[in-house]
């Protein structure tokens, strides 16, 4: 083994292609890198599995609260309106004292919180749960992203972002999987007390994952000149504000209401969709990572936009297939395809991120994205109430399909950046 130029602090890499083997080489040669991604990966999947149980039980908790289910889904809309403000705290406590210990804390904070929205005794204090568990889910990609960005080697991020990224469907498989397994006479409740599971995650960050190198390196000694250094980046800040605007949408208008247009407009049974969930979150996790491993070759930019052109022609077999096979199949392509280009996300924008604010710019930029996207899910179950599920979420797609390539296609790429160096976006 020798030590490529490109490879992160003390990790070494075999100077042999892009391959899957040397990756796993490196992974296992660098214990800490090894722990990093995949803390960073479960991290990001109890996340997500913590916001997607509400989606499977919209329904049942509407009626437990008494209120009407368009109502109920400004639950999701607000769980993702205060992603920003954790960005905002967490990102800027990262980028001051590093990026492990607040990623502990907010692993805490947002396992906490979901405990407590299953045991809210009514709609408004189950609001406020999803308010506060907002902030600590918008904390931790951001955080997460940094660090195991910041520890791997250039020439493999790509395929380790693909990975990366695929704890949020890898999350969303295992709240399917438990929405199938659990009996229909539990509570939907019982699903929300799983939650509090990454805090034992938690403590395997604090007492296996070492400080990143890159972050000590470019640390700032005090908020005056953190703040300096995040105003100089407002151009690029806009820039991924508008690119995370675009990609929510399209994550959040294909999977959020899924289950209930297969639930009210094709009738379909409770274990019918939790069986198409789960299938069509394998589908994002092997897109996820098929399109970074694609990304390292092709570029971060080519890749993203074939899967988003891709996507655009799935859009009629996603949502009107003759069959329940068929509506599967849809499902399975349409989320391989649009998790394929998130799955390039974690690579493209922390590499776009200068060093001093990598752990700042890209979360609070993504989070500023779910921000503006966050009413997706209400303007969608309005669209349903007038034209139906069907044509008011393929409209949304191929709107946001189209006009996402053409953002992405024009926008600045700097694959395979060094962190550390002042390479420039091209």
């Amino acid at each position: 083994m020798t030590t490529s130029p490109d490879s992160g602090p003390g990790l070494n890499v075999e100077s042999r292609g892009g391959k899957l083997r040397p990756l796993l080489d490196s992974l296992k040669s660098n214990a800490d890198t090894l722990n990093s991604v995949t803390a960073c990966f479960l991290g990001w999947a109890f996340d997500a599995f913590d916001f997607f149980v509400l989606v499977f039980v919209l329904s049942r908790a509407a009626k437990d609260f008494g209120v009407p289910l368009e109502k109920m889904t400004l639950a999701i809309t607000a769980t993702l309106a205060f992603r920003p403000l954790g960005a905002l705290l967490f990102g800027s406590l990262a980028d001051r004292y590093g990026r492990r210990v607040p990623m502990m804390w907010n692993l805490v904070f947002f396992s906490v919180m979901e405990v407590l929205s299953g045991l809210a005794p009514s709609f408004s204090s189950f609001m406020i749960c999803r308010c506060l568990f907002g902030v600590g889910m918008g904390g931790e990609w951001g955080l997460g992203a940094a660090l195991s960005m910041e520890k791997v080697p250039p020439r493999f991020r790509g395929v380790v972002s693909g990975l990366l990224q695929q704890g949020y469907p890898f999350g969303y498989l295992l709240a399917a999987c438990c929405f199938r397994l659990i009996p229909a006479d539990w509570s939907w409740r019982s699903l929300f007390f799983i939650g509090a599971l990454p805090t034992l995650l938690a403590v395997y960050v604090l007492s296996r994952v070492k400080e990143s190198a890159v972050w000590q390196k470019n640390r700032r000694e005090n908020w005056t000149s953190l703040c300096r250094a995040i105003l100089k980046n407002w151009k690029m800040f806009l820039y991924l504000t508008l690119l995370m605007t675009l990609m929510n949408f399209a994550s959040h208008g294909t999977q959020d209401l899924y289950p209930t247009f297969l639930e009210k407009e094709r009738h379909l049974t409770k274990t019918w969709i939790a069986d198409i969930a789960i299938l069509y979150n394998i589908g994002a996790i092997l897109g996820g990572v098929a399109f970074g491993f694609l990304s390292d070759r092709l570029g971060r930019r080519r890749g993203m936009v074939l899967a988003f052109i891709f996507a655009a022609f799935m859009i009629p077999l996603w949502i009107s297939g003759s069959s329940t096979a068929l509506l599967a199949l849809g499902a399975f392509i349409m989320q391989f395809l649009v998790q394929g280009a998130w799955g390039v996300i974690p690579a493209h924008i922390t590499e776009l991120s200068p060093d001093a604010v990598r752990g700042f710019l890209p979360g609070f930029a993504y989070q500023c994205g779910v921000l503006l996207a966050s009413n997706s899910a209400h303007f969608q179950s309005q669209l349903a109430g007038r034209a139906g599920y069907s044509a008011g979420m393929g409209l949304m797609a191929l709107a946001i399909f189209c006009i996402g390539a053409l953002v992405i296609m024009f926008g600045p790429e700097r694959r395979a950046a060094l962190f550390g160096e002042n390479s420039q976006p091209v």
